[in-house]
């Protein structure tokens, strides 16, 4: 269809046209101006990506896009809109009780009544690559829809912060019971040391040690001087029963020096006396006498001599005895100390974990009482909304713009519509389309002029018509 055939049959059906048009725009008017008008109020939050006061740390998760729509639902869930409800004390005004019953009859929660009606008028819209939400309400009064934006924005606040606060107060008390079970850990450690430390008698292990590693020492050295003084004395003794006279001891004694001399001299005295007197004179049996009684004492200390050899290997050997059962006892004593030691070492590292463990456990509760007690969270108020001064609905102009437009789609259809049902002759195509043969010219219209465009044998045809009817 040409634009040509479109505008004969609109200015064909003009008044059908104008009729339809003019109602859609009148009924549209009609009805923007009987709607009760709307007023918007806006209210924006800034999500902060400060670090955390306590932490020092970037809030998990904020540069996921995700962030942002899950922060969007939150505004938008029933738990701000119950705290809304519970700060704004809605449930006490008696003509909202009475609206409830009216639309319920008092079936339900009058809090969850009004949190969906709430969330009906309230919008939520993210800017885009920013942390800015922005919060609307729209309401019939305008200060209504300012109240009720700041109060959804103020909500939010408080349960981003509860969001935050809660989890941290039940770790609290789960990291409490874990400390006081550490605690009770770490006591119990010590109390196995300490206990430990009073039946061994330990009071510094490493100094213990280095003093009993020293006398273990020194008893070991000990044992190995006497077992050199106890091989001289078997040697001594050894020579003693093969022969005294020889024995060092002996030689070295004075008195038996002083007795072989004396011997000696009473010797030969007696071989003078002897020579001079013969054996039965009284001088020779007296020198004789002399000399056996010298004999005999010489006999008696070298006796004296080699016993005391005798003894003194005894007590070398005794000496060797008991530094050898020292020693052995001061090994046990030390191996005993090594183990008790070990075994110490081991309650001390025990005590130590136990120490580490408490530590880190008091560190974290610590942390999340701070948390559960903080009053601050990442959601900061941007601007607040104010009460609007002109209504954001419904826009009449706007409206009986579309309206016109509508409707002037509207009544060309339905011509085109009419048109198709009853088709009307409107132009020579028609004719040629109907009668199927071909048009030898185009009569004008009366009091029209010849269009000059047309060939000259058309034109004169034109004429002559024209004139013949004249």
């Amino acid at each position: 269809m040409t634009p040509s055939k479109l505008i004969s049959i609109i200015l064909a059906r003009w008044s059908l046209v104008l009729l339809v048009v003019v109602l859609t725009t009148l009924t549209a008017l009609g009805v923007s101006l009987s709607m009760q008008p709307k007023y918007v109020a806006a209210a924006s939050v800034l999500i902060d990506a400060k670090p955390d006061p306590i932490s020092a740390l970037i809030y998990p998760g904020l540069a996921s896009p995700s962030y942002m729509n899950t922060q969007v639902d939150v505004i938008a869930s029933d738990r701000v809109a119950l705290r809304v409800v519970k700060d704004l004390k809605l449930t006490d005004n008696p003509d909202v009780r009475q609206q409830w019953m009216n639309a319920t009859g008092g079936n339900g929660s009058i809090e969850q009544w009004l949190a969906s009606g709430l969330k009906g008028n309230m919008e939520v819209k993210p800017s885009k690559e920013s942390n800015v939400l922005v919060v609307t309400y729209k309401s019939p009064q305008p200060d209504a829809a300012a109240a009720f934006a700041n109060a959804f924005v103020r909500a939010y606040v408080g349960t981003t912060l509860e969001l935050r606060v809660d989890p941290a107060r039940q770790y609290a008390g789960y990291f409490e019971q874990q400390s006081k079970a550490a605690l009770d850990k770490l006591e119990a450690a010590k109390t196995k040391l300490s206990a430990y430390e009073r039946e061994h008698g330990i009071l510094a292990t490493d100094e213990r040690m280095d003093i009993e590693s020293a006398r273990l020492s020194e008893l070991s050295s000990q044992l190995v001087a006497v077992q050199s003084v106890t091989a001289e004395s078997n040697s001594r003794q050894g020579a003693a029963a093969r022969g005294s006279d020889n024995l060092p001891d002996v030689l070295s004694n004075p008195v038996v020096s002083s007795l072989k001399g004396e011997l000696s001299r009473s010797e030969a005295r007696l071989q003078e006396l002897s020579t001079r007197y013969g054996d039965a004179h009284p001088q020779v049996i007296e020198a004789k006498a002399s000399v056996a009684d010298l004999r005999a004492k010489m006999a008696t200390e070298i006796r004296r001599v080699t016993g005391a050899v005798g003894v003194t290997n005894t007590i070398n050997r005794q000496r060797e005895s008991d530094i050898r059962a020292s020693l052995d006892a001061q090994r046990q004593k030390v191996m005993k100390l090594k183990e008790a030691r070990d075994e110490a070492a081991g309650l001390i590292r025990e005590v130590d974990s136990a120490q580490r463990g408490y530590d880190s456990i008091a560190a974290r509760l610590t942390q999340t009482n701070l948390e559960s007690q903080s009053t601050q969270s990442n959601v900061t108020v941007l601007t607040e909304a104010t009460a609007p001064m002109r209504p954001a609905s419904p826009r009449v102009g706007l409206n009986t713009a579309l309206a016109f437009v509508a409707g002037l789609v509207l009544a060309i259809g339905m011509a085109l519509l009419l048109e198709m049902r009853d088709r009307k002759i409107r132009d020579a195509d028609d004719v040629m389309a109907l009668l199927q043969i071909p048009m030898l010219g185009v009569l004008p219209a009366p009091n029209k002029r010849p269009n000059k465009a047309l060939p000259a044998a058309e034109r004169r045809l034109l004429g002559h018509a024209t004139r013949g009817a004249a």
